[in-house]
């Protein structure tokens, strides 16, 4: 065991495999553990494919369809016949999901059809199942799988949803405006003697009353009965002006075949030029728009209003008057942000043009930075830029994670100004995984975090910056129970973190960081990468990181870890918290202020209970005041005396952090005071009583001792026990 110790050592302190029973991971094809079950992703109901819906709502313009056949299996599935559609249902779900798998294209209805006519061919029952399934499906809309074309669709469909509804208001506008400039004209013609004149009242009568009517002297005695009042010629030529600006605009199509300007565009470079060449051209309309609309109200006033709208837009536009347009649109990857790019992304977002910009990511990692002791994430700069500007819009996240924000993607596409939509597509070429896995694990593994900074929503981080949709956001690393069988084909359960290193494992660079120790060599020596975290020691570590993999065949697998990957993960790890910090998770600024309060309550308790009025009331701080509103005296409730050996919660001391509980809920529950106390010791694991006392943040929970005996690594488990007895 002492030589096996000092190769995990010599391995994780210089990533060189010294003796010869520690192995190289490249030809193994390994993946962490808690993603064995999701070999076959078609076989499985998750967000994709995505049917992109022709709609303009933020709820309904991309569906999952998962979704689109839970709510047909809702209006069908129903009676003795239920189970059977629902079945029948599913099977023709899995077969779309198998033809969509890698590739996007193809309608859902078309897809349906020509799937759907095999199956019900060869039974009469699933025929019946699929129609009445078919009846109900009143949707249809391009599907998209998760590949490496699928956020840019997605971005580029969730802006035109945007767009609909302004280029609605838009068209409504201006059709309006020159209706009403062309009638001020019309009325103005027909007042004139050449709009009185025989030949234009004969065309308007029609040709039906054309022998009823002598034109010529009902034209003499209209021209000499009354004299109309002609328009000024300047506002005739003023009003004729307005309505060819209106006409003839080129920034949104006023009906099918009309040619408009294009607003998406593949590099910032060229939005920004496209924008300042289109502005004189989109002042001169605004300028248009704003006197049609007095002239139609009949409020323009000549002398009032010409010296005002002489210098219109010579500062340029508000965000008011450009509401009115079309939103530019950037689609842009990554790598291609450099030099001049670069600087054009940055006037965009200081000014608060109105242009969105997503940037596709790629390739999370960079393998030259590893030696510095940290990850790379191209895009952090990008982000910590974005929302340093105070006020525009940004939104990151994992392309596996877009149909779960696609309310905040649409929310970013139609506020004013700038926005950022930062996205880790998982289409690395290095990867070992699919891409939906590759970027559900770098959002998993807190390397790509999903984020909103929404500036209109308040004042504070609080209002504007959210985390939610990130899992377990309360914990540094996600945690999931892991099922195997031990080496005597008995049942194990292990809760594992799923870490940067878990990520860092299924990109092909990496692989020289890690090495496989055989079955026969696994000691206690060998610790999970997030207890190797929480080990702060120098010099020669006491115990080396490993990480819980499978083979091809599901056959479980320990894996070192170099020290250069633990110093990454580590820093990941600070990176992560900083954000939870800005989000309001485990906020230190809060906790010091709770420690505080929690400090005050507990002199005030003690002096109350010791019966002296004078203590008592020295030991009321304002801060005590606060958080102790009763002016009465305080009692004390006695607390049991517990056991070394039991396993007990502080109950009065908690703090409500929720992470005993996300571990197992079962186990461990609120009472009526939202405090926790241990429910059901026999619903869990003592490993789970271990981890929720070392998780807990103001240590108030002993496991005491295992009530199972044969619960595998109950030495190392008693021991990390005893800090809490």
């Amino acid at each position: 065991m002492e030589s096996d110790f000092q190769t995990h050592v010599a391995f994780y302190l210089t990533g060189k495999r010294t003796g010869n029973f520690i192995e190289p991971i490249d030809k193994l094809n390994l993946r962490p553990a808690l993603l064995a079950s999701f070999r076959d992703l078609t076989s499985l109901r998750y967000d994709f494919p995505v049917v992109l819906m022709e709609s303009s709502h933020e709820d309904s313009y991309a569906l999952p369809l998962s979704g689109i056949v839970d709510g047909i299996l809702a209006e069908t599935a129903s009676g003795s016949d239920g189970e059977r559609i629902r079945k029948h249902m599913l099977r023709l779900e899995k077969e779309i999901r198998k033809e969509i798998s890698g590739k996007s294209g193809g309608r859902l209805r078309e897809v349906w059809d020509r799937l759907a006519a095999p199956m019900a061919s060869s039974d009469k029952l699933i025929a019946d199942s699929l129609n009445r399934c078919r009846a109900a499906l009143k949707m249809d809309g391009r599907m998209i799988d998760c590949d490496a074309s699928m956020p840019e669709e997605f971005i580029k469909h969730a802006w035109k949803a945007a767009q609909i509804s302004k280029e609605e208001q838009f068209v409504d506008k201006i059709l309006r405006l020159s209706q009403g400039l062309s009638d001020i004209l019309k009325a103005d013609f027909l007042n004139s003697d050449a709009g009185r004149s025989a030949g234009n009242l004969k065309s308007s009568m029609g040709s039906v009353h054309e022998s009823d009517f002598d034109f010529s002297v009902m034209s003499t005695i209209l021209t000499q009965s009354r004299k109309g009042i002609a328009l000024p010629e300047k506002r005739r030529k003023r009003i004729e002006n307005l309505l060819k600006t209106l006409q003839n605009q080129k920034f949104v199509a006023m009906k099918k075949g009309d040619k408009a300007y294009p607003f998406v565009f593949n590099s910032c470079s060229e939005a920004m030029k496209a924008y300042q060449e289109r502005m004189p051209e989109l002042i001169e309309l605004a300028r248009a728009i704003a006197i049609a609309d007095f002239e139609c109200r009949g409020h323009y006033d000549d002398e009032k209003h010409s010296s005002i709208f002489e210098s219109f837009g010579e500062t340029g536009l508000d965000a008011q008057d450009l509401a009115l347009y079309p939103d530019y649109l950037v689609c842009i990857k990554a790598v291609n942000l450099q030099g001049s790019e670069n600087d054009n992304l940055n006037e965009i977002l200081s000014m608060d043009l109105p242009i969105k910009i997503f940037v596709q990511t790629d390739d999370l990692l960079a393998k030259s930075t590893i030696a510095a002791g940290y990850f790379s994430v191209r895009c952090k700069q990008l982000v910590n830029m974005a929302i340093g500007q105070t006020n525009v819009y940004v939104l990151q996240s994992a392309s596996s994670n877009l149909v779960q924000m696609k309310k905040s993607i649409f929310r970013g596409m139609v506020c004013p100004g700038a926005s950022l939509f930062s996205i880790f597509s998982g289409a690395s070429s290095t990867r070992t995984l699919p891409v939906y896995l590759t970027a559900a694990a770098a959002m998993e593994s807190r390397l790509f975090p999903a984020f909103v900074y929404d500036p209109s929503r308040g004042k504070n981080w609080a209002s504007k910056f959210s985390l939610e949709n990130n899992p377990q956001q309360d914990r540094d690393w996600p945690v999931q129970e892991f099922s195997y069988e031990d080496a005597d084909q008995q049942k194990a359960v292990e809760i594992i973190a799923f870490t940067p290193l878990d990520f860092a494992a299924c990109d092909k660079r990496f692989a020289g960081h890690f090495a496989r120790v055989p079955r026969d060599h696994w000691n206690g020596t060998l610790v999970s990468v997030k207890e190797s975290m929480n080990r702060v020691t120098g010099g020669l570590p006491e115990k080396v990181p490993s990480l819980l993999m499978v083979d091809e065949n599901n056959m479980l697998q320990k894996v070192l870890v170099d020290q250069q990957l633990m110093r990454a993960a580590n820093r990941s790890l600070e990176m992560w918290q900083s954000l939870q910090e800005m989000g309001g998770v485990n906020n230190s600024h809060a906790q010091q202020l709770l420690a505080r309060e929690r400090e005050s309550w507990e002199a005030q308790l003690a002096a109350a209970s010791s019966g002296s009025p004078a203590e008592a009331a020295a030991a009321q701080t304002p801060a005590a005041q606060k958080a102790v509103p009763s002016p009465g005296p305080l009692v004390a409730e006695e607390e049991p005396v517990r056991s070394a050996d039991e396993a007990y919660i502080e109950t009065p001391r908690c703090s409500t952090c929720n992470e005993c509980t996300q571990i197992n809920s079962k186990m461990f529950a609120y009472d009526e005071n939202k405090q926790a106390f241990i429910k059901d010791i026999k619903a869990g694991t003592f490993a789970q009583l271990v981890e929720a006392a070392e998780s807990c943040q103001v240590a108030i929970i002993h496991p005491g001792k295992p009530i199972n005996p044969n619960e595998p690594g109950l030495e190392d488990l008693i021991k990390r026990a005893e800090a809490f007895r």
